[in-house]
């Protein structure tokens, strides 16, 4: 068994992890969690990560000087927590640093919640309701606005690749299902085909694939599970 383990689940919150333990090269576990199923919700994980989603992360050797796992929930907190530890893609100058996580903050925050609503009006509603997913949308293409006036400055959104660019990878990657086409984003089209040549991101749309298989039709069943509140 090696030291880290990772919940997973191939959302795009789930990616971003995935991207930075294959950039840092070590080695890791995955336990799927087939939130389909409802599996975020069980006892087990639900100590892990107290909010039932993916990602979510358990160190098992922490080198801290106490002889006790530490588990990590959110996305952003794990990017932080592994990028902190190992001494990469996050810098150690206090203004390169603070350039990186408002970055960060900036996807956790609103790329991803925004992204993730339009998925859901557009892809996952049992109703068409127009203006909710074109509210979205539009509020998509105002963030793709600004990541493309960023990516004007500087080859990344800080000035070196980091774990900002791996979390705002992660979801524009999808940027077809919430209906944003790149080429009305030349900075960002740039920016994501550099990223597309790694070889860590190559590896890790690999790991995705081989858990496409196991997800679901999106059933009524299925959105019970995914959007119905569990009361605890």
């Amino acid at each position: 068994m090696n030291d880290l383990t990772l919940y997973y689940n191939p959302t795009p919150n789930g990616h971003k992890p995935v991207l930075l333990l294959e950039e840092l090269g070590v080695g890791y576990d995955i336990h799927y969690i087939d939130i389909q199923r409802g599996d975020q919700f069980s006892k087990t994980f639900d100590v892990i990560s107290p909010n039932n989603r993916i990602p979510a992360l358990v160190d098992h050797a922490p080198n801290d000087g106490i002889d006790a796992p530490v588990s990590v929930f959110e996305s952003g907190a794990i990017l932080y927590y592994l990028a902190d530890k190992h001494g990469q893609f996050l810098p150690l100058d206090r203004r390169a640093r603070i350039e990186v996580m408002q970055w960060l903050f900036w996807q956790v925050s609103g790329l991803g919640p925004m992204a993730g609503q339009a998925h859901h009006f557009i892809h996952y509603a049992p109703e068409n309701i127009e203006y909710a997913s074109q509210r979205y949308v539009m509020e998509c293409a105002r963030l793709y606005s600004v990541i493309d006036k960023r990516l004007v400055q500087s080859a990344y959104l800080a000035d070196e690749y980091s774990i900002a660019d791996m979390a705002c990878w992660s979801w524009v990657m999808r940027h077809h299902r919430h209906q944003q086409d790149l080429a009305d984003y030349p900075n960002v089209k740039r920016w994501y085909d550099t990223l597309e040549q790694r070889p860590a991101v190559a590896r890790t749309r690999q790991i995705a694939e081989g858990y496409a298989g196991v997800a679901s039709e999106v059933s009524d069943e299925v959105r019970q599970v995914l959007f119905t509140p569990v009361k605890k």
